[in-house]
């Protein structure tokens, strides 16, 4: 036993580390929004003297930040349905038939990895503008969904591609048709898949600054992220509220995370296992 906690100590002592580099920063943020700018200046590592709310109450008060709360949720959420179902029958198409080409054609869809989104930038906004999209919520939603489907492909077909042979065929001998075994039958098992999937594409898509800044010159559809920079410049001397802006800008996405955190690592230790 002594033994055995002598081996694991070293990994123990790392962990604290990276907890505390993670972790340290977050405190630290949110005991500054509690202190106004003078205190923050004269004592930015300390307790607040007197624990003010008003920066924090002041910024739920604005209809401003609800907006661009509601808007990155909104984005989000269409993001995610739009490249889990069109990531889920590419996936079955490539997992469950053999057809000319198939390899090649995954191939090509892997190479999205390789694909930086600063290189498309410029064309994809003469594009964008072309299809009038232009401050309009799709021409977010549509580029983060296509640059979501190689990962996501490519973690479903490999979790579409474990499921026994034995299952479509005793599917098909009961009447069910292709479309009907991956509706009935193969989604539900890859539930722990789909989870994984769409938290990483929630994750991603809320966590986007580049392209809502790219598209939306309208602060009507800012996102939470431009709002923040925006904020920031906007009340670049006022340190305190600054720090409270951004806590709660981490909040939903810190919330949403403790939620789905047993779903995103069910899946991949399902995946795992499975593999």
């Amino acid at each position: 036993m002594r033994r055995q906690t002598v081996r694991t100590l070293p990994l123990h002592g790392i962990l604290v580390v990276v907890g505390a580099v993670m972790v340290v920063p977050l405190v630290y943020a949110i005991l500054s929004g509690f202190k106004s700018t003078d205190e923050l200046s004269r004592n930015p590592f300390g307790l607040p003297d007197r624990w003010l709310t008003g920066n924090y109450t002041g910024i739920l008060r604005s209809g401003d930040f609800w907006r661009l709360l509601g808007n990155s949720t909104l984005i989000a959420v269409a993001t995610t349905v739009l490249v889990v179902a069109v990531s889920a029958l590419a996936a079955f198409s490539f997992a469950r038939f053999a057809f000319r080409g198939r390899e090649w054609l995954f191939t090509l869809f892997t190479m999205g990895l390789m694909f930086p989104f600063a290189v498309a930038a410029l064309p994809l906004f003469l594009l964008l503008r072309s299809l009038d999209l232009l401050d309009n919520p799709l021409g977010v939603i549509l580029p983060q969904a296509a640059f979501g489907l190689p990962m996501t492909i490519i973690i479903l077909r490999g979790f579409f591609r474990q499921i026994p042979g034995e299952l479509e065929e005793a599917a098909t001998l009961d009447g069910c048709s292709a479309f009907g075994f991956f509706w009935r039958v193969l989604l539900p098992m890859a539930r722990p898949a789909l989870g994984t999937v769409s938290v990483l594409a929630v994750v991603t898509s809320w966590n986007n600054f580049f392209l809502p800044l790219l598209v939306f010159t309208d602060s009507t559809w800012w996102t939470l992220p431009v709002g923040v920079q925006q904020f920031q410049g906007q009340y670049s001397a006022e340190y305190a509220r600054v720090f409270a802006y951004l806590v709660l800008a981490m909040v939903p996405a810190l919330a949403f995370y403790s939620v789905a955190e047993r779903q995103l690592v069910g899946g991949l230790t399902a995946g795992a296992t499975k593999g």
